[in-house]
């Protein structure tokens, strides 16, 4: 069994945050969601499943996903084949919800146990999109960059310096609904993000 392989089904089987938990324990059953492989080329580093991924087991099995195949101008079956496109969340799990009903910040047992081993063990991704603060802090921290905790918009904005390194990096904004007003407040995300990001998956994915 190659390392990939078995830090998958190690995460998998993952209970930390219910039997060992950093902060207040997970209020359900863990059910980590992740979808790995020795030859994927791109990268999807994400936050946190939401209530409908938690009970489906399908990464980005709603309206952001789609949201987010349309940025990547891909099928389902290409954005669900993990022989090419990797999804590595934050936290693995579905975190619970607040007081006001919006989901709670990823597990941080999950980056402290298992993030670190398993971007070791992935050494053939060329491209990273980057959804969000959280996978934006931690990646860009991880592989060296000064600056790494800007604002979410800031690292957007940096994408033509970041999509020059190797591997290729793509902040984004989490395609949650909830964006649409920043998107819309950011024409030059769509205008000039986009294009650029669906010419490099396309040229990885030929």
């Amino acid at each position: 069994m190659d390392q990939l392989t078995q830090l998958a089904q190690q995460i998998r089987a993952c209970r930390r945050c219910v039997d060992a938990p950093l902060a207040a324990p997970l209020p359900h059953e863990p059910r980590p969601v992740l979808r790995v492989s020795t030859t994927a080329r791109i990268l999807v580093a994400g936050q946190a499943p939401g209530v409908r991924v938690h009970a489906s087991g399908v990464p980005f099995d709603d309206r952001s996903g789609d949201r987010l195949r349309d940025w990547m101008n891909v099928d389902r079956a290409t954005f669900y084949d993990e022989a090419r496109i990797a999804i590595v969340p934050m936290g693995f799990c579905f975190p619970g919800l607040d007081a006001k009903g919006s989901d709670l910040p990823p597990r941080p047992e999950c980056q402290r146990l298992w993030h670190d081993d398993l971007m070791r063990a992935l050494p053939q991704v060329e491209l990273i999109l980057l959804i969000g603060r959280y996978a934006q802090l931690y990646h860009l921290a991880r592989l060296g960059y000064a600056n790494f905790d800007r604002k979410m918009t800031e690292h957007v904005e940096n994408w033509r310096h970041l999509s020059q390194s190797s591997p290729k990096i793509f902040p984004l904004p989490h395609p949650s609904w909830r964006n649409t007003g920043w998107i819309k407040r950011n024409p030059w995300f769509e205008n000039d993000v986009l294009p650029a990001l669906k010419h490099e998956i396309a040229g990885i994915l030929l």
